[in-house]
């Protein structure tokens, strides 16, 4: 059974207002990995505390301070959005389920993961670094332009 939206919804907001794109439904999800040229982010968002403590906090630090972004960021939610979840994690083979995580695929391909055990624990600038990295890694200047 999801979590109940009123007990998420300050959690789902902390990505919204970033400008992370929900993604509530399979569809969604596909449509927006499959429709993008360049690198996607792919946040699972939780309700654990390293989701509240590290990773959203670490997530807005990246994207306020690196010059490199990726084209797109999507979300979707553990616990509530089911199908989405299950949907985006097909993407992360052969990374087994964790939340929350964080993934770039670029082109369809994916191309760095972050699982729990890479976020759990870590405070939110070493989580803004390691994503910082990556975006410099797979993000094109174009990309970095575009953000």
């Amino acid at each position: 059974m999801p979590y109940p939206e009123i007990m998420i919804q300050g959690m789902r907001q902390e990505l919204a207002q970033l400008g992370i794109e929900e993604t509530k439904t399979p569809e969604e999800v596909e449509s927006a990995i499959n429709s993008t040229e360049g690198t996607v982010m792919v946040v699972v968002n939780s309700v654990c505390g390293c989701a509240a403590g590290g990773v959203r906090p670490g997530i807005a630090m990246a994207l306020e301070n690196s010059e490199a972004k990726p084209e797109r960021s999507i979300t979707v939610f553990a616990g509530a959005d089911i199908d989405a979840t299950d949907t985006a994690r097909e993407k992360f083979a052969p990374y087994p389920p964790s939340s929350p995580s964080i993934a770039l695929i670029k082109n369809g391909e994916l191309v760095k993961m972050f699982e729990r055990k890479d976020l759990e624990g870590r405070p939110p600038q070493v989580i803004a670094q390691g994503l910082a990295e990556a975006f410099s890694e797979v993000c094109s200047k174009t990309e970095a332009a575009n953000s």
